[in-house]
């Protein structure tokens, strides 16, 4: 996809949380090249805004002139505009220098409740919405462009969107962020009157400065890539959800901080880094007995709804407390205990699993052609047909019914299943066993641990049914036990090797549930 080039027209936020600062942060982090035309001087912070300085008319043009005199605008983001004869100016230039698409923000009252547009200037915006693709009022906003209150719920907001979106020939893009209630949920309103929604969990955070500005940039910079609007939106929201979530972290301010624009760029590269996973760089110990298997974890683990087999498999839960933490806290998970998991990361994960049950189920098929005795010969070669067996049933029951867009296998999913199926077949039956061990002990801990938010009306009620059932606690503890018999009878060797197996594979798992959140 070619890197579109977005031109912000706005005002300025000197601490970096609002206005151009904010757009071009959001231009970037949409996969766009920003550029700024300034508008308005700004004085402000996180507490709001202290005054407005506007330059020369002929400043704005001559800014403007440079801009298109050199680069091919693919799309135009309009922020605050301060005044009439500045958006009588902008709608002009619009006229005369037609860009692909024009995302019109009315910045007229800020989120602190600023006024940031001259009364006069009301009835111009109106017009300039005329000239604009989409518009993004905040639900103050679109209650001052229909002349109404500000709507209290989101069907007299979507009510007053689709009047104004059919007498203005434009797209609105109606805001749930001043509601109240569990969500924050956006929608697309056209003007033919169709609405899409686009669901969005709120965020429990004063820090929410810029939130107008970063979306209204974001979405721009989507259009202008080819995106429709309403993947455009989604693609947006979501990434607006997750900046606001970890806006605290930033620690800017103290009044209503910025949001993170960043954190999804960061999140990707931390999962696209080569450096070594930090288990294989713990002290080697000897393998000796349970207290030289593996260090414990830095971070303490749980207790185990699933108990430990014995010292041995002790040893490897007390080892796992740091990766049990990073995956409870993945937003996979979380979404998947509170069911806000958005139903393309439910279907992506459940295509992906497929893949990998059938690769699992070789694994275990191999492992019972090595297994020392009969009784463990006949449990690996259950546990891998009832991998087939689950994997035909995925396809059935949730894949085979939805529209779903062809993925393919994630190289996520097959280094974790080429690490499986090498293991098992390199390595001694033990290490084998351990490296297993993972996907039956970890999957059985989170069913047990989400069992407690599961309802009749929860989406994913099957899956949480799934991995609490009798039947798969039941298949874990014996993998638990075949793998503490394991470690009792194996050389020192062999045990380190498994305790390593066992921790690469937590890893693999860990990233295994977080990819879903890297595909969108």
């Amino acid at each position: 996809m070619a890197v579109p080039r977005v031109l912000s027209i706005a005002g300025t936020d000197p601490t970096g949380g609002a206005g151009i600062q904010a757009d071009l942060k959001s231009i970037g982090a949409a996969g766009g090249f920003g550029m700024s035309v300034v508008t308005s001087l700004v004085a402000q912070n996180t507490h709001g805004v202290r005054s407005v300085h506007t330059p020369p008319l002929q400043f704005l043009t001559e800014q403007l002139e440079s801009v298109f005199d050199d680069v091919t605008v693919d799309a135009v983001k309009i922020g605050m505009l301060g005044d009439a004869r500045t958006v009588a100016l902008i709608s002009r230039w619009l006229e005369e220098h037609p860009v692909p698409v024009v995302v019109l923000d009315p910045v007229m009252i800020a989120t602190s409740g600023d006024r940031l547009l001259a009364e006069d200037a009301e009835i111009a915006v109106r017009d300039l919405a005329t000239r604009a693709d989409v518009v993004t009022p905040n639900l103050r906003e679109l209650g001052v462009l229909v002349g109404q209150p500000m709507a209290t719920d989101l069907d007299e907001a979507l009510r007053q969107a689709a009047g104004f979106a059919a007498t203005h020939s434009t797209t609105v893009i109606v805001k749930g962020g001043h509601l109240t209630g569990p969500q924050a949920d956006n929608a697309v309103v056209t003007p033919d009157g169709t609405i899409h929604h686009v669901a969005s969990p709120r965020v429990d955070t004063p820090h929410t400065h810029g939130t107008g500005c970063s979306l209204s940039s974001a979405l721009a910079t989507r259009l202008a890539a080819g995106e429709p609007v309403d993947k455009a939106l989604a693609w947006s929201t979501r990434w607006l959800h997750e900046a606001i979530r970890h806006a605290a972290e930033l620690n800017v301010g103290t009044g209503t901080g910025p949001v993170d624009h960043f954190h999804r760029d960061r999140r990707l590269a931390a999962a696209a880094s080569t450096r070594a996973w930090e288990h294989l760089a713990r002290p080697a110990l000897d393998g000796s007995g349970p207290g030289q298997l593996v260090a414990p974890s830095p971070t303490p683990s749980p207790r185990a709804r699933i108990a430990p087999a014995g010292p041995y498999t002790a040893a490897l839960w007390e080892a796992t407390g740091g990766l049990w933490a990073e995956i409870m806290d993945l937003p996979f998970i979380r979404g998947l205990r509170d069911g806000t998991l958005p139903e393309e990361d439910f279907n992506f994960y459940l295509a992906q699993d497929a893949a990998y049950l059938n690769r699992y189920s070789r694994a275990q098929a191999h492992l019972s052609t090595i297994a020392p005795d009969a009784e463990a010969q006949v449990d690996w070669a259950r546990g891998a047909t009832d991998c087939i067996v689950a994997e035909k049933e995925l396809h059935n029951s949730w894949l085979a019914h939805r529209d779903l867009p062809e993925t393919g296998t994630s190289p996520v999913t097959l280094a974790y299943t080429d690490f499986l199926v090498a293991s098992c077949h390199i390595n001694p039956y033990v290490v084998g066993t351990a490296t297993v061990l993972p996907c039956y002990w970890l999957y059985a801990e989170i069913g047990l641990e989400l069992a407690a938010h599961n309802h009749a009306g929860h989406p994913y009620r099957a899956w949480l049914d799934m991995y609490s059932s009798q039947e798969f606690l039941d298949g874990t503890r014996r993998a638990i036990a075949r793998v503490e018999q394991g470690l009792v009878g194996a050389t020192v060797v062999e045990r380190v090797q498994a305790a390593e197996a066992y921790l690469s594979a937590c890893v693999h798992e860990r990233e295994f549930f977080a990819q879903a959140d890297r595909a969108w």
